[in-house]
C-alpha cells in the first residue's frame, strides 16, 4: 500500500545530514534531482538558525499525538519569531511586511462559513486577487501559521490575498478541504469588488498541502467552466502518493517528517486506500490539459522535492506552461520565513514577479 507524502506545518526537517549549497539548481535532462555530495548536505546558516530555534521549543513527535494536541505544537512561525526576538527585532507582521494590511472575516465554504484572512497592499486598487491555501497535511496548520507566506505574496505581487482556513481532517476527511477550496475561489470571484479586487485578474497559490489545493482547484475551476485563474503558484506541493521517490528516500529519516508521521496524516485524512488513487491527491495522474501557467517553488531539503519535479514533468507533458525553481540549503516550510531566511525573501520575490507578469504588471 502506498501513502501520500503529506506536508506539515508543525515543524521542519531538522539536524543531521541535511541540504547543501546556496546556489539554485535545475534537474538534469532526465528530470531527476541533482546529486549532492554528502559533505555539502547542510542547511544554510540562516535556515539552520530557524531549525535550531524550532528544536529549542521542544516540539513533540506529531505521530504520537492526537490532532488536537498536534495543532498546539510549536510551529515554524514560532521558530521565526524566536529568531527575530533573539536578533532584537520586531515580530509584528505589519512591521515585517510594511504596506500590507490584513483583516479576518468569514467567507462561504462548501458547507457553511469558514474563516479567511484578507491581505491588502498599499495603494488605491483595485488589485489582482490571489486565493491562497495554507499547508499542514490537511490536518494541522491555519492562516496564522502561514501568515508570512500569504502576507509576503500580497506585497511582492501587489495583490489582494485571500488566505483560506479550509476544513481540516479528521473532523472533515477527504475531500472536504478540496470542496472548501473551490467554494472559496467562487466566493472571491463573486466578491472581488468588495475586497478592492480586480474581478478580471485572479490567481491561485498555496504551500505544501495548500500547493496541492492550488493546482487541484485550478482543475476543478476548469471542469466547472468558471472564470479561470491567470496563474497558479504551487510551493513545495503534494503531487503524488508514493513513498519511493528519490527525495523521500534521501530524507526518509529527517525529523519531523518521517514515515510514521506520513501514516499519521494519511490515517486522519483518508477514508480508504482508494482515496490515494484520486487525482486530487495523485495530481500527476490527473487530467492537466488546459490549465493556466504554473510556477513551482520548492526546497532541496524536503521529502516532497521529487513531487515538484514530477509535477513539472506532468504539466509539460500536458502542454501547460510551467517554470520550477529549487532553492538549495533550505527546508520544507522555508517560503514564509522571509524575515530571517534570505532565500525565502528571494523565493517570495520570484513568485511575486511571476504573478505580476501573469497579471500584466511590471
Amino acid at each position: 500500500m502506498k501513502f501520500a507524502p503529506l506536508a506539515l506545518a508543525a515543524g521542519m526537517l531538522c539536524a543531521s545530514g541535511l541540504a547543501s549549497s546556496a546556489a539554485h539548481t535545475s534537474p538534469d535532462s532526465a528530470g531527476k534531482m541533482p546529486a549532492q555530495p554528502a559533505a555539502a548536505m547542510r542547511a544554510d546558516v540562516d535556515m539552520q538558525a530557524v531549525l535550531d530555534a524550532h528544536a529549542a521549543l521542544n516540539p513533540k513527535p506529531i505521530e504520537k499525538l492526537t490532532p488536537a494536541e498536534a495543532r498546539k505544537q510549536p510551529t515554524p512561525a514560532d521558530a521565526v519569531n524566536a529568531v527575530l526576538k533573539k536578533q532584537g527585532k520586531s515580530t509584528d507582521p505589519e512591521s515585517l511586511v510594511p504596506g500590507v494590511k490584513s483583516a479576518d472575516r468569514m467567507i462561504a465554504g462548501a458547507a457553511g462559513q469558514i474563516p479567511a484572512r484578507v491581505y491588502t497592499p498599499a495603494g488605491a486598487g483595485p488589485f489582482p486577487v490571489i486565493v491562497y491555501f495554507h499547508g499542514g497535511g490537511w490536518v494541522i496548520g491555519d492562516k496564522q501559521v502561514y501568515d508570512g507566506g500569504a502576507r509576503g505574496l500580497a506585497k511582492q505581487a501587489n495583490a489582494v490575498v485571500v488566505s483560506v482556513d479550509y476544513r481540516l481532517a479528521p473532523e472533515h476527511k477527504f475531500p472536504h478541504a478540496w470542496d472548501d477550496s473551490l467554494a472559496a475561489y467562487k466566493w472571491a470571484l463573486a466578491n472581488a469588488a468588495a475586497i478592492n479586487g480586480d474581478p478580471k485578474k485572479f490567481a491561485l497559490a498555496g504551500e505544501s498541502a495548500g500547493g496541492n489545493l492550488a493546482v487541484t482547484t485550478a482543475i476543478a475551476v476548469r471542469d466547472a467552466n468558471l472564470q479561470a485563474p491567470l496563474h497558479v503558484l504551487a510551493v513545495y506541493p503534494v503531487a503524488q502518493t508514493s513513498l519511493t521517490t528519490e527525495s523521500y528516500q534521501e530524507y526518509a529519516m529527517a525529523k519531523p517528517l518521517n514515515k510514521a508521521m506520513i501514516e499519521w496524516f494519511v490515517g486522519h485524512l483518508t477514508t480508504s486506500p482508494d482515496n490515494l488513487k484520486d487525482p486530487r491527491l495523485n495530481v500527476v495522474g490527473a487530467k492537466l490539459q488546459g490549465l493556466p501557467p504554473v510556477t513551482i517553488v520548492h526546497a532541496q531539503i524536503d521529502p516532497l522535492a521529487s513531487d515538484s519535479v514530477e509535477l513539472e514533468a506532468a504539466l509539460k507533458k500536458a502542454g501547460v506552461p510551467v517554470e520550477r525553481k529549487i532553492y538549495q540549503g533550505v527546508t520544507h516550510e522555508f517560503f514564509g520565513m522571509a524575515a530571517v531566511v534570505a532565500k525565502a525573501k528571494d523565493a517570495q520575490g520570484y513568485a511575486g514577479q511571476r504573478l505580476k507578469q501573469a497579471f500584466g504588471q511590471r
